[in-house]
């Protein structure tokens, strides 16, 4: 499966690279794109939701990686109060390569 890597900035300002075992998060999120974090989590539930999908057609099982980023992002999100806004900084290849 093709993966790819989000790198985000919260709004504190710290940086978190996002691993997504499929392209299709690039129909959830966008580069250079501000989010309220709660929508980010949504949009990336959505998003990891289809890649381990995708996984599962393709091998017989779910993606646990996918899962795993997902609660990474879910516990990151939590410490940022409603509303707060923050940056889908780039999706970039295995490679480091721009999408």
């Amino acid at each position: 499966m093709p993966e790819l890597y989000v790198h985000v900035r919260w709004p504190d300002g710290r940086t978190q690279r996002c691993y997504s075992p499929s392209t299709v998060v690039e129909d959830h999120l966008t580069a250079g794109a501000r989010y309220e974090v709660a929508d980010f989590v949504a949009r990336s539930r959505a998003a990891l939701g289809e890649a381990s999908e995708r996984v599962r057609a393709k091998y017989g099982f779910a993606c646990t990686a996918a899962a795993e980023q997902l609660a990474r992002i879910e516990e990151s999100a939590a410490a940022y109060p409603p509303g707060a806004q923050m940056t889908v900084e780039s999706l970039v290849n295995p490679d480091g390569s721009p999408r």
